[in-house]
């Protein structure tokens, strides 16, 4: 059981370091979302995981598993509202990018749909 539970910690410590990493290392602020959200839910998840198999407290376990469900259905929609609103700003898009798929489906801050220079 030791065992499990220094993986599980390894591995949601390890996923937060990749969410650091990745916001730090990623070139626009709409693929710095996708990495906070995707691995620092993954993280936690793993993390409070951990701590379920560590205390063994009903209190624990109701806890943990309401806050991964919490995580895991507000950061992909926070993640999305703030990525529209950067979009919406008129935040740059990094220079490689291949697709704009928001663009004409997104008011910009001027009030024009798809606005965006290109």
């Amino acid at each position: 059981m030791i065992y499990l539970v220094a993986a599980l910690l390894v591995l949601g410590a390890f996923m937060m370091f990749l969410t650091g990493l990745g916001i730090y290392r990623m070139p626009d602020v709409f693929t710095r979302m996708h990495a906070a959200t995707k691995a620092s839910s993954l993280g936690v998840a793993l993390l409070l995981l951990a701590a379920i198999l560590v205390f063994r407290d009903p209190m624990v376990l109701t806890k943990s598993l309401v806050t991964i469900l919490f995580i895991f259905l507000t950061a992909p929609v926070a993640a999305h509202l703030l990525g529209r609103a950067a979009y919406a700003r008129r935040t740059a898009l990094w220079e490689h990018s291949v697709v704009d798929e928001a663009r004409g489906k997104i008011a910009t801050a001027e009030g024009e749909a798809g606005g965006r220079a290109g």
